[in-house]
């Protein structure tokens, strides 16, 4: 009776150079192909569909462990279940454990990596690049980025929140959207260990209580509606530039050379040309009611293509111009550009809006 299986042998499988399929049953080949390589393949037929599904090369793949393998594949098929589909399912779970394992430090050069075309500024790409490879890389750059919580992201923060808040906040934001950016990539799962409304706010003090102890050149944003009731009473031109760069939260140059030609009434909107902007492109900013009246106001008493003339013809208002104001209130401790910071402490401790939303209203670079 011949035989249906073990056909072949180790000898004849080592000796064979002809080109070609041969058989060593129970669905086992050797295959030949013409340029001499040899290897292995389990054909079957399931459902009326015949399919072959690949052992490995010989000599790295020997009989034995072939005719092991196919017997591993026949009680699937016995099973009902097609070996090629059940090999790539495995293949499938095995690549996504593998994503699962990426770790931080390479999701951040990913992310990095697709998002600094769009960042202009140099320093800011410098600043992202430096501050992940002193702060966080030592700590968790080789961990998986699934098993990144809440201890970790305090075991970076907590030894330079008070030393250095701004740094601080920013590496922070910085962690909060490389996670998000992870969990829509599949690679974690769950709530973002490094968010500030509602999780670390519990754990750490706000940064703008932190910075008011260091110095005083931002006012706590608690302060600033008393601040402005006493704004609205004072007089001039430099007192209502002051109150649009708040009520606006725009740099001082950007305020003092803001020109007619860049406000849109109809749409409510002022656009500061890239000219004119740190990062280099044009930014829009929606004008809120009381924004919009001081602009009003300014109309009726328009001089020249300057929104805020200064004293001297064809100028805008010095910067000089502002913190004189601010010494005549009594309030020469802060700076005009500190209502940036109080607006960002502001978004960040009292709405809901993402951090991305309010660095883009700072006309931060992301």
């Amino acid at each position: 009776m011949a035989r249906t299986k073990h056909r072949l042998t180790a000898k004849a499988v080592e000796n064979q150079k002809k080109p070609g399929l041969y058989a060593d049953g129970g669905n086992l080949h050797l295959r030949i192909a013409p340029g001499g390589s040899k290897g292995w393949i389990f054909r079957f037929t399931l459902a009326g569909r015949t399919r072959d599904a690949g052992l490995g090369s010989y000599p790295s793949v020997s009989l034995a462990e072939a005719r092991d393998e196919a017997e591993r594949l026949r009680k699937q098929i016995a099973a009902g279940i097609d070996p090629v589909e059940a090999r790539k399912s495995q293949r499938a779970a095995s690549q996504a454990e593998a994503e699962r394992a990426i770790t931080f430090e390479q999701c951040a050069k990913a992310y990095v990596a697709s998002h600094e075309a769009g960042w202009k500024n140099d320093k800011h790409r410098a600043q992202w690049h430096a501050t992940l490879k002193t702060y966080v890389y030592p700590i968790i750059g080789r961990l998986p980025v699934k098993a990144v919580d809440t201890s970790h992201v305090m075991q970076i923060l907590e030894p330079i929140w008070t030393s250095k808040p701004e740094t601080a906040s920013r590496i922070r934001g910085r962690i909060e959207v490389i996670l998000s950016w992870a969990k829509v990539r599949g690679y974690r799962a769950g709530e973002n260990p490094a968010q500030w409304r509602g999780h670390l706010d519990h754990l750490l003090p706000a940064k703008g209580r932190v910075r008011k102890v260091v110095h005083h050149a931002a006012l706590p944003y608690s302060e600033v509606p008393a601040f402005m009731k006493v704004l609205r009473q004072q007089v001039g031109f430099s007192a209502r530039a002051l109150e649009f760069l708040i009520l606006t939260a725009t740099r001082t140059n950007e305020t003092l050379n803001a020109s007619w030609d860049e406000i849109d009434w109809d749409r409510g909107l002022w656009t500061i040309p890239g000219s004119r902007m740190k990062a280099g492109k044009d930014h829009r900013v929606p004008l809120s009611s009381p924004a919009s009246t001081i602009l009003s106001e300014m109309a009726e008493l328009k001089i020249n293509e300057f929104i805020f003339p200064g004293a001297k013809l064809g100028r805008p208002l010095s910067q000089m111009s502002l913190l004189m104001l601010l010494r005549r209130m009594g309030y020469g401790y802060i700076t005009t550009h500190g209502f940036r910071s109080s607006f960002r402490d502001w978004v960040a401790e009292c709405t809901t809006f993402p951090g991305e939303v309010a660095e883009l209203a700072l006309a931060h670079t992301m």
